[in-house]
């Protein structure tokens, strides 16, 4: 959702299936080789279609990282198994030696056995004043299994993920393939997603498929993008656009110069409604020069460079006859240095971060922070007005587990959202969210360090940012308030908009989705 893109809609979705785990054989064999420990393993199960990240042969590729990522053979993944393990480039399991598979497989078994004598034992209540934390850990997730309860078995998941318990991951990863669907509940289709972030952790290819689920061009004039649908059905980009919008022009209301320079212009579409009130402004427009900003990830999902953005705008300020400039600077927020935003005299500045710091790494990920760089490099500018939009998450610092529950909490509520909408097997929906949310999804469960780039955070943590480089707030005004509350009227009743701590805040029934705010 982060991405301000704007992709392509193909005539079919693309089949995209995940890597299939092998059912664990109860036959479970050890043997002590030269070539190192494996056991024998068998699928029973057919391939089911997601993401791009994988074959559907119905086996389990193991990833070398050493390689770059490149699927080894079924034999070689088999009879190296405890070299995946050993390697220290694969940083989401711990070393398992030959005898340690077999204390796992005699442990798993052990549980099981424990778990049949309390359940079928005729001394419950005894046995059961016994058991230790493990088993009463290990019995919820049996249960969870046997009631289907898919959000929970996703947890649990995460859990052995996280603690390296990788027998546990296995079996629970095979039996969510059962449970999820890309058209199905809500948490049906997200949980697939969820799925294939985890099997990309424990592969170490988190990166390389979001790398692959680039939002991409439009596919011709006449087909809406995958972002467009998305901005439509759900009024999150609308509600983000519209209250910067409101700021920028309440702050320039009395101004006859204004640069604008927005740090994600993406398609440029978030300025064709300012541009046209302004053009409606009581003693006619201001002249308008916008500095655009855009990586090379915007320039393909665009088809172009930052000139079609210009001469977008240019043809629509011409139209309603406002003056118009468009300064091109096509590079990375982490690349932008004050001469290359041409601010000049005698111009009222105004700066747009919509649904972009979040990609910008802070102190916990690089030394040169510029996160926190761009906004002290934003106030020396003197900007009459600064607008922030982002989505209302704590992705950013927090470690993998509690992460994993905040991205299945906030994406449980998109994709909720999106289900009032659009019907479950509308063939749109399902690229909406493969392309343009399932690729942030897998971002944030697989990837780490620099490879992470959709680093949310919440309201609290921005306000104590803009507050440490100098700013102070600038409140929304009860006009722009009063207009996104009646937009939000045009859709589900279930979405609701509050205000405080001098913000805005839209969320899906009990939980804040995008938060907006204005500083000077």
């Amino acid at each position: 959702m982060a991405s301000r893109l704007f992709p392509r809609v193909k005539e079919e979705v693309e089949p995209c299936c995940f890597p299939q785990f092998p059912a664990i054989d109860r036959s479970f064999c050890y043997s002590d080789s030269s070539h190192g420990s494996h056991f024998s393993v068998k699928n029973s199960h057919e391939p089911y279609c997601t993401l791009e990240s994988s074959s559907a042969r119905g086996s389990y590729t193991v990833y070398n990282s050493s390689s770059n990522g490149s699927p080894m053979s079924q034999q070689e993944s088999q009879s190296n198994m405890s070299d995946l393990h050993h390697s220290p480039d694969n940083t989401y399991s711990s070393p398992i030696s030959g005898s340690c598979i077999t204390d796992d497989v005699s442990d798993l078994k052990g549980k099981l056995r424990e778990l049949e004598t309390v359940m079928l034992g005729p001394d419950c209540d005894i046995i059961n004043s016994t058991i230790s934390p493990e088993m009463d850990s290990w019995r919820l997730v049996t249960d969870a299994v046997s009631r289907r309860d898919l959000k929970q078995v996703l947890v649990s998941c995460a859990k052995a993920v996280s603690d390296n318990d990788l027998l546990t991951a296995q079996w629970l990863m095979d039996e969510l393939r059962r449970m999820v669907s890309v058209s199905g509940e809500p948490i049906q289709r997200l949980g697939a997603y969820m799925l294939e972030g985890l099997v990309a952790r424990l592969a170490s290819s988190g990166s390389s498929i979001y790398k692959a689920l680039r939002c991409k061009e439009p596919a011709s004039a006449e087909l809406l993008s995958y972002m467009h649908i998305l901005y439509e059905v759900c009024p999150y980009f609308k509600f983000g656009y519209m209250s910067a919008n409101g700021a920028i022009a309440e702050a320039m209301k009395d101004e006859d110069r204004v640069h604008i320079i927005d740090f994600q212009i993406g398609q440029g579409s978030q300025w064709i409604t300012l541009i046209q009130a302004f053009a409606a402004r009581p003693g006619g427009p201001p002249h308008i020069r916008i500095t655009g900003i855009d990586d090379s990830t915007s320039a393909y999902a665009r088809g172009g460079g930052l000139n079609i953005v210009a001469k977008r705008l240019s043809k629509l300020a011409a139209l309603f006859k406002v003056p118009f400039e468009f300064n091109a600077t096509a590079m990375s927020g982490c690349e932008v240095q004050q001469e290359y935003l041409q601010v000049r005299p005698g111009e009222a500045l105004a700066v747009n971060f919509a649904f972009m710091l979040h990609h910008m790494p802070d102190e916990s990920v690089s030394t040169e922070n510029h996160r926190d760089r761009l906004l002290r490099l934003v106030k020396s500018l003197s900007p009459k007005v600064v607008t922030l939009v982002e989505q209302e998450s704590n992705t950013n610092t927090a470690p993998f587990f509690p992460r994993f529950r905040e991205t299945l909490n906030y994406y449980t509520a998109m994709f909720e959202s999106i289900d009032v909408t659009l019907p479950r097997e509308h063939k749109e929906r399902i690229n909406v969210e493969q392309h343009c949310l399932a690729r942030d999804v897998v971002n944030i469960i697989a990837c780490e360090g620099p490879e992470r780039v959709e680093r949310h955070e919440l309201m609290g943590k921005w306000r104590s940012r803009f507050r440490m480089a100098g700013f102070t707030p600038y409140p929304l005004s009860s006009l722009v308030n009063a207009t996104i509350k009646t937009l939000l009227e045009n859709y589900c009743d279930r979405y609701r908009l509050e205000e405080r701590d001098g913000g805005l805040f839209l969320g899906w029934m009990n939980r804040d989705l995008v938060a907006s705010c204005a500083w000077k």
